[in-house]
């Protein structure tokens, strides 16, 4: 009978060091792929319930990880703030109210929901019936007339929107928004082309939707083959009402439709607001402004409080989509919930403070924003796997993160990658790329059950983004033998 068991503990023992060593020699083989001869690689596998490292090359190498950096903020978060936290945006109103007409203004303070007036998310309530409600909402005040602004108040976060190290060629698109102090619609407008069927000529300007005013465009794109896709991009920071639009998109007979970012999300609020009210006749005489027009010490009334969906919803929809201003707006709400301001910076150094609470050590980390866009940010593949095992060890947190990550084969952004493999259906993960950056953060599953936190991580290489994405697959399939 001891024989008998000794046996079975001897060949369990062999499975685990054959899949060990079989994860590492595919490991050193793609460090040593000619496509990586100029660039940096590094990967690190971690059993999740007993810490012990099972095979890296390069851990402690600092290296771009793109959008895999939403894990870090996405888990943060939920370790700090709690699945069911909930950002607030409130009606207000300063002045008197009289037979009807207030002799004031109405305010929208906002406190840094990303998902205010969102028509991408499900469970968000869409800008027409947002405008509904806050219609309603001040008619419920008796107020039938409005003797002041409407006012969009973004205060809450600190004044710059955009990332400091991000890229011109992103910030006018609509995944470059930002997160502001008050958001809404996902910061983002849809604009319009009417196509052309001449390869080169310039197709024209249609519209936006929802309409932003004074917005205008400097159109030099051009029209390419009918299969070439949208290769537009809309230059222009914030508050900045005339931008560029340069690159192409396809010939044409129909509607061609690209997404840019607000130049100014607040003031949009407002004037949304100002649009719904009138069309139940209801005026506001001085129009749509923004906190620039804030009354000092003018003394508010809340009047009504919408509330945004859960974190454990946010943070899904964050990972599965790759949600850029959901984990911008989510990085301030830390700085500021935590005795800071609503700035980045005050956001990261939360982020690092609370890490290394929990033991990790965060020498080489360097985080520029929340959602990965900067190409300045540097994470170790270490510090990933350390994290998302410290994560997925955390009962109280571990089955909300586990269903935010999206699933390697089936869903997500990862949908096709590990289809009809070993590894179909038992990686979670999170994937990130920017220009010459590949990289995938998540948990896999052994045949035998085990966890498998893990990161992998290669910039510059050589060769295209799907021969480099296949070539770092074959590697993953190996933490599920």
């Amino acid at each position: 009978m001891k024989m008998k068991f000794l046996t079975i503990l001897l060949c369990a023992c062999t499975t685990i060091l054959t899949a060990q060593n079989g994860l590492q020699n595919a490991m050193d083989a793609l460090a040593k792929d000619e496509v990586l001869k100029h660039g940096a690689f590094s990967m690190t596998a971690i059993d999740v319930e007993t810490g012990r490292v099972l095979a890296t090359h390069a851990p402690n190498k600092s290296l771009i990880p793109a959008s895999s950096l939403k894990v870090i903020t996405t888990a943060t978060a939920l370790e700090l703030l709690g699945k069911d936290f909930q950002f607030e945006t409130q009606l207000q109103y300063d002045g008197t109210i009289r037979n009807g007409i207030l002799d004031g203004n109405i305010y929208i303070k906002g406190f840094g929901d990303p998902t205010l007036g969102s028509d991408q998310m499900e469970e968000a309530t869409s800008l027409k019936s947002l405008m509904q409600t806050w219609v309603a909402a001040i008619q419920q005040q008796g107020i039938r007339q409005i003797n002041g602004f409407i006012i969009g108040d973004g205060s809450y976060f600190e004044d710059v929107r955009a990332g400091k190290s991000w890229n011109w060629a992103d910030i006018g698109n609509y995944y470059a928004s930002g997160a502001w102090g008050l958001n809404i619609h996902e910061n983002l407008y849809y604009l319009d082309f009417a196509q052309t069927a001449k390869l080169g000529a310039t197709p024209k300007v249609a519209g936006t939707r929802p309409l932003i005013p004074n917005l205008e465009f400097v159109n030099e794109l051009k029209s390419a083959g009918s299969k070439t896709g949208d290769n537009a991009y809309i230059y222009g920071g914030p508050y900045a009402y005339t931008r560029s639009i340069r690159g192409t998109i396809p010939v044409g007979s129909g509607t061609f439709t690209i997404k840019g970012s607000m130049p100014d999300p607040a003031f949009q609020a407002a004037y949304e607001l100002y649009c719904a009210l009138e069309n139940v006749g209801m005026r506001a005489s001085k129009g749509a402004s923004t906190q620039l027009a804030l009354q000092k010490n003018s003394q508010r009334k809340t009047f009504h409080t919408h509330r945004s969906p859960d974190l454990a919803m946010l943070i899904k929809r964050a990972n599965h989509k790759s949600v850029n201003i959901y984990c911008e707006a989510l990085l301030r709400i830390l700085g500021k919930k935590h005795g800071k301001n609503g700035s980045m910076e005050a956001g990261v150094e939360v982020v690092e403070q609370h890490w290394e609470k929990r033991g990790l050590d965060m020498s080489g980390f360097f985080m520029e924003d929340g959602s990965g866009l900067s190409p300045r940010n540097g994470v170790t593949s270490y510090q990933f796997a350390q994290l998302l095992r410290l994560v997925q060890r955390n009962s109280a947190v571990s089955d909300v993160f586990w269903e935010s990550l999206p699933i390697g084969g089936r869903t997500g952004t990862v949908r096709y990658m590990f289809r009809n493999t070993i590894a179909d259906g038992r990686i979670r993960l999170k994937s990130g790329s920017i220009n010459r950056v590949r990289s995938y953060s998540g948990i896999a599953k052994s045949k035998a059950g085990r966890l498998i936190a893990f990161s992998i991580i290669a910039n510059n290489y050589t060769c295209s983004s799907s021969t480099i994405r296949k070539k770092m697959q074959n590697v993953m399939v190996k933490l599920c033998e």
